[in-house]
């Protein structure tokens, strides 16, 4: 499994390392064949991330401690949902980017538009279909849905990160490019990361016990193993094009949220 940011964005802590630990995976390091490669990420990405964070960070000097019996300062809710939004926006466009990188490169005059009806592992997860009904959902029940859909890409993005890798090392054409990996690594790592905010989000709004939502489960490994390449490619399409539906659909929800819970509707 990939290498996961040890830095926790989700504790109290200085803009400067706020900063580093959002912006972490712009610029990065991984083996490969023995080697290490730097990967770097398109500049837009790195700007977008810093400077959304430094608009967090312009009144962190002005803010009072407050020390947890652990010692450690819990982070408030608006600072929570902000972080939680600038990630969810991060992840989205990278899923875009990754989506239509491989859309060019491996499927075109294949139609895999026209086979991609059969849905997506989530489509289970009852969710709002547009904006009215999604203003309409008690934030705890959308809130539950947020985390219920990122835990149910734990395992395929687990999944997408090795067959990639696994593709590169042992097909004599590499069926994928350093930038499809280096974006499946990044999302699998930032998607845990907002798992994480979600939990604590959750912690601070909901009242007495905390219910276990039920995730489905993903039975699409064996598409992305199949011998036959038109087979394999549409497993990677359809995986790819889930992944970059759900990331938006978490992406609206989040900024909804923020503006029902934090703002009261006023934004």
């Amino acid at each position: 499994m990939s290498k996961v940011y040890k830095g926790n964005i989700w504790e109290r802590e200085s803009c400067g390392t706020t900063r580093s630990s959002l912006a972490k995976g712009v610029s990065r390091s991984y083996h490969h064949h023995g080697q290490q490669r730097v990967v770097t990420d398109r500049p837009f990405l790195l700007v977008m991330v810093l400077m959304s964070n430094l608009l967090l960070c312009k009144n962190v000097a002005s803010m009072p401690t407050c020390p947890n019996e652990d010692g450690q300062c819990r982070v408030s809710l608006g600072e929570l949902f902000d972080r939680a939004v600038i990630l969810s926006d991060y992840i989205h466009n990278l899923s875009s980017e990754m989506f239509s990188e491989f859309d060019k490169r491996y499927t075109q005059g294949r139609r895999f538009i026209t086979k991609a009806i059969s849905g997506c592992h989530t489509s289970l997860i009852p969710t709002p279909e547009d904006k009215e009904q999604a203003q309409n959902t008690h934030h705890e029940d959308l809130l539950n849905m947020v985390l219920t859909v990122l835990r149910s890409w734990n395992e395929p993005l687990y999944h997408l990160v090795t067959e990639v890798r696994g593709m590169q090392e042992t097909l004599h054409t590499k069926i994928a490019p350093n930038g499809i990996l280096s974006k499946a690594i990044e999302i699998e790592e930032r998607n845990k990361q907002l798992l994480e905010g979600m939990e604590r989000i959750i912690s601070q709004v909901q009242s007495g016990v905390r219910r276990n939502e039920a995730y489905p489960v993903w039975l699409g490994l064996p598409s992305l193993q199949v011998a036959d390449e038109d087979t394999r490619l549409f497993g990677f399409y359809n995986l790819l094009r889930c992944l970059r539906r759900d990331s938006h659909k978490v992406d609206n929800y989040l900024k909804l949220l923020k503006c029902q819970i934090i703002y009261n509707n006023n934004c």
